[in-house]
């Protein structure tokens, strides 16, 4: 009998210490894929697995001071170029406490990542996309996307977010695009416990961080945007005009070039 209980316990630990090993191989394995895509291109970024989710038995921040913890969205301007107004708050608190948020982006706008490494130049701003975005493609050629916004210093951020064009249509003269609403994650660098995602530290993306995930947050973060479109029962008619002035154009060169053997 001692004999028996002495095998299943040696097993119970070789399975322990292989699983151990797995998960630390994957994510080293992880991790040095997206420092090879931060090093070689810094600004286009794309990752195979942007978060790896760790189970852990601790919360690492006070319930009480979760429940302080709140996320606005808004935004502002018109027409094709917008600004995202991001802000968190919280009660104070003894811990430094870092914060990102996690935003989807829909097929119908998109972020120039030239333009945000100029802002992140004058202004600070840290944002990270998980993917190349093609600014001269329409909506329907194109795909979503995911942001990674980095806050510090006031816990808030304006980023630009610019409209593509969509298809034209019959039926409506705008059409209205929705932004869900971001996640949030927070990090602390005195906490060890608790840890829920990890994902890159900062926008460089040169190491990999631990974050609690936020989700009692209310849903008021949500905002969309409504931007022109063409109207189709024109294509006919603008096509017709087009075609008649270039045909007009010409006949008036030909007979001037005839007549006078010049320009």
């Amino acid at each position: 009998m001692f004999k028996c209980c002495l095998l299943v316990t040696l097993l119970c630990f070789i399975h322990r210490g292989n699983s151990e090993e797995g998960i630390s191989n994957a994510r080293r394995a992880w991790f040095s894929t997206s420092h090879k895509l931060a090093t070689n291109k810094p600004q286009l970024l794309v990752f195979s697995q942007l978060f790896v989710c760790v189970p852990h038995s601790a919360d690492c921040f006070p319930s009480e001071w979760l429940k302080s913890v709140s996320m606005s969205v808004k935004i502002s301007k018109a027409g094709f170029h917008r600004d995202l107004h991001y802000r968190v708050q919280w009660s104070k608190t003894e811990q430094e406490v870092h914060a990102l948020l996690v935003q989807k982006l829909p097929s119908g706008v998109y972020m120039d990542e030239y333009q945000l490494d100029t802002l992140r130049r004058d202004t600070g701003l840290e944002v990270l996309l998980d993917s190349k975005v093609d600014v001269e493609a329409p909506e329907y050629l194109s795909s979503g996307f995911t942001a990674l916004v980095f806050l510090s210093g006031r816990r808030e951020a304006v980023v630009p977010v610019h409209g593509r064009y969509h298809r034209p249509s019959d039926s409506s003269k705008r059409v209205k695009v929705e932004l869900e609403s971001p996640r949030l994650l927070l990090r602390s660098e005195q906490c060890e416990r608790g840890v829920a995602v990890d994902a890159p530290c900062t926008a460089s993306n040169h190491s990999i961080c631990s974050w609690t995930e936020i989700l009692d947050l209310e849903d008021h973060a949500r905002v969309s945007l409504e931007l022109p479109v063409g109207d189709s029962s024109m294509v006919i008619s603008v096509c017709g005009v087009t075609v008649l002035t270039t045909v007009l154009c010409c006949v008036y060169l030909l007979r001037n070039i005839w007549k006078h053997g010049s320009f």
